[in-house]
């Protein structure tokens, strides 16, 4: 076997190394999770607490693997985002803003981790309200998630990435929603946050992607977004725009100085995975991401909306396939749901009632699961989703 061989093998999941710095991974950022909406108050500022979300995940993965021969990069793998309301994603604020949150407020809560480069990332939604969530927050929160549960059975070795975009569609019809169009979910890598095959979350004649079939021992990142809108979010002020990735595979002669500044500091600090605009020095931030961006030497995450009075919700999970089933490890658990629809479809109920796991013999000793983790529901419906039996629309 080559070195190069050799290399390729220890990447994947038959190496138990890669399996544990997955779920170390997993452990720090559903940690992370919990800790910022613990903190999550109305008047508390969004970006105080996309801080601590990426201030944890750095201080835990710094503790990591210490000494070792070896130098392993850790810490964080996409910045701390909390995109409230009809903002559907990537709203991770510069220090200078004074936006906070309000009673009532729906928030997408969005964060990654990785340990040499083998990322976990997660999202949830979380409304800042006391008490059961009712009407059509809970109806789309509860479309979010059947989704993530459809979409967790049916990515799975032998089924493909079109299975599961018509999949959730079909779900969040269900509940009188959409899913969000444009939204693609990943493979992950190592160092490799938006691997090449991926699921789309609705085609159509403009974006179709190349037809994949999942594989044992392959990472996914399952991306849902559901909406009461019309799932065509816009970009309404580019200004917004905290976070950007480095496009490796591009190269240019800026010619600003504060632009050769900005791009030296982004490939010193943030190679590879992306990152948020804060980590650098604002005002010379400012003038040098544009020329960046414009040259194509970033790829910008630009913060989307759905109209104002649309509730969006956003769950996001990482899953491994492995030899013995579905590994879904990272999550949060929901607030008590009281959804104004009935769950009757048939195809939707034998889709949760597909089990995760495959049970083998001689695989081990079963590992207790981490607080955090969601617990399977493959013997049918999510417990999660209450319904009003007189609110049958």
């Amino acid at each position: 076997m080559s070195d190069e061989e050799r290399e390729e093998k220890e990447l994947d999941l038959t190496s138990t190394d890669v399996v544990t710095k997955y779920k170390g991974a997993a452990e720090i950022v559903n940690k992370a999770l919990q800790l910022v909406i613990s903190e999550c108050k109305p008047k508390a500022k969004i970006v105080d607490l996309c801080e601590k979300g990426d201030s944890f995940i750095r201080e835990q993965t710094g503790n990591m693997y210490k000494n070792v021969k070896r130098k392993i990069e850790r810490g964080v793998a996409f910045p701390t985002c909390i995109s409230v309301n009809n903002t559907v994603c990537h709203f991770s604020p510069l220090a200078s803003d004074e936006g906070v949150l309000e009673e009532g407020d729906v928030l997408k809560i969005d964060m990654g981790c990785h340990i040499d480069g083998f990322i976990a990332v997660v999202a949830h939604t979380h409304v800042l309200q006391q008490g059961p969530i009712t009407g059509r927050a809970a109806d789309v929160i509860a479309a979010a998630n059947t989704a993530a549960e459809v979409a967790l059975r049916l990515v799975r070795p032998g089924k493909k990435n079109k299975d599961v975009s018509e999949a959730i569609q079909k779900v969040a019809a269900a509940y009188d929603c959409r899913i969000v169009e444009g939204v693609l979910s990943h493979q992950l890598k190592q160092f490799v946050i938006d691997g090449n095959k991926v699921i789309l979350s609705v085609s159509n004649p403009e974006t179709k992607v190349d037809e994949a079939e999942f594989e044992e021992n392959e990472v996914y990142a399952i991306d849902i977004f559901t909406s009461t809108g019309d799932g065509k979010p816009k970009l309404l002020d580019e200004k917004q725009t905290t976070i950007y990735k480095r496009a490796v595979d591009r190269n240019y002669h800026l010619k600003m100085k504060a632009s050769r500044f900005i791009f030296s500091e982004i490939n010193q600090k943030f190679p590879i995975m992306p990152f948020s605009a804060r980590a650098l020095e604002e005002k010379r931030a400012r003038l040098g991401l544009v020329e960046c961006v414009n040259h194509d030497l970033l790829q910008p995450y630009p913060v989307l909306h759905e109209k104002p009075g649309d509730f969006v919700a956003h769950i996001k999970f990482t899953v491994l396939l492995m030899p013995n089933g579905s590994d879904r490890i990272t999550s949060h658990p929901l607030q008590e749901l009281q959804s104004t629809k009935v769950l009757n479809d048939p195809e939707i109920k034998a889709w949760l009632a597909l089990g995760t796991k495959t049970k083998k013999k001689g695989r081990g000793k079963k590992k207790k699961g981490k607080k955090g983790d969601m617990a399977d529901t493959a013997d049918g419906e999510p417990m999660v989703t209450k319904t009003k039996a007189d609110s049958q629309e």
